[in-house]
């Protein structure tokens, strides 16, 4: 199963308050509003500060803020930065193969599934996280699929 691990998450959701609020916020004021472990929060956004995505600023009125535009920072990005690559099977790694691999009926359909996922994380900006009502960005024929019922 593809799933984003708590931190990548968390970071999202930091960027994404970030992005809102269009100033600097304290680590403590954005684990208060979404109820996130500061201390874990506290690491996320070091790590997304070493990283370039975040301004650590001192003071009275420091806090975090994005060092980049929300329009320029895309969710693949952030998701990589803080969970490593993302992988839908072993078989899109650089080292797997398996025992079927040469014969499997599924291998190619799940990288392009794989590469469609990438395309859609990286046409999804932090700034498309503000907004409540974003559309799914269409990306190739991914906007066409249809899903039926046998």
């Amino acid at each position: 199963m593809l799933k984003l691990t708590k931190k990548a998450d968390y970071g999202l959701i930091a960027l994404r308050h970030l992005a809102s609020a269009q100033r600097a916020a304290s680590a403590k004021d954005i684990a208060d509003t979404y109820g996130i472990p500061l201390p874990l929060l506290s690491k996320i956004l070091q790590k997304l500060t070493r990283t370039g995505f975040l301004i650590s600023e001192q003071g009275t009125r420091g806090g975090y803020r994005l060092a980049r535009e929300a329009r320029d920072i895309t969710t693949l990005e952030v998701i990589r930065t803080i969970d490593g690559p993302i992988i839908l099977t072993q078989c899109f790694t650089e080292h797997a193969e398996c025992d079927q691999s040469t014969r499997c009926p599924v291998r190619e359909p799940l990288r392009k599934v794989h590469e469609g996922i990438l395309r859609l994380l990286s046409a999804i900006t932090v700034h498309d996280l503000t907004d409540d009502q974003m559309p799914i960005p269409s990306i190739g024929n991914l906007s066409t699929i249809q899903i039926t019922q046998n």
